[in-house]
């Protein structure tokens, strides 16, 4: 049954209704909630401001959306999802089960994000992106060593990224290219070309994929 109690914690209802909805567009939120145990308005440090979430959003349960994240219309999660701190996600975008996207990201519409997915802080991900399950990105290239300017990659507009690859840190996907399952990339896609391999080899995408994903 659906319970605001412990959906909500310590935030009152009409807070969470002006949070998805707007202080003039109150609706039935259970259309756009349909499970328990989640948490949304993780405080981070003093003066963060809770999320904003768009209508007809599906969370599941075990999910937790920290404060300053905001996310368009049309979210679904799968259970178990972790959205960190200052990420803007746009309108359509599914985020599997147990996927993590840490803090600072940027990520467009009509995105595709399967499960097990690994997001790392100040990653850019454009319009139109599948990003099968279990990829890891990272963005320290020199872990725990030294000071490094954190970088996560950047995947470009239509963009597909295959289930198990892996990234080396900053990173470029470019417009339409593809991710082979399994791959370890460590160097820059361009556009409309073909990543395959470990580590990953760059060969030109065949003619029939040189298009864009239709989410």
């Amino acid at each position: 049954m659906f319970s605001f109690k412990n959906l909500l914690g310590t935030l009152k209802m009409v807070k969470f209704r002006n949070l998805f909805f707007g202080e003039d567009n109150v609706e039935d939120i259970s259309e756009s909630i349909q499970s328990e145990n989640i948490s949304i308005g993780i405080k981070y440090k003093r003066g963060s401001k809770p999320p904003k979430i768009g209508k007809n959003s599906i969370i599941r349960s075990n999910s937790i959306i920290y404060d300053d994240v905001e996310i368009g219309n049309n979210f679904i999660s799968g259970h178990g999802v972790t959205i960190r701190e200052k990420t803007n996600i746009g309108d359509n975008v599914l985020v599997g089960t147990n996927s993590v996207i840490e803090g600072h990201c940027d990520i467009g519409n009509n995105v595709s994000i399967q499960s097990n997915v690994y997001i790392p802080t100040n990653t850019v991900i454009e319009d139109h992106v599948f990003i099968g399950p279990c990829a890891c990105f990272t963005n320290d290239k020199y872990p725990i060593r030294i000071d490094f300017d954190l970088k996560g990659p950047t995947i470009r507009k239509g963009a597909s990224v295959g289930a198990n690859s892996t990234f080396l840190s900053n990173i470029e996907v470019g417009e339409g290219a593809m991710v082979a399952a399994g791959a370890i990339v460590t160097m820059d896609i361009p556009d409309y070309f073909l990543a395959i391999g470990a580590p990953a080899r760059i060969k030109p995408l065949p003619k029939k994929l040189k298009k864009l994903n239709k989410i």
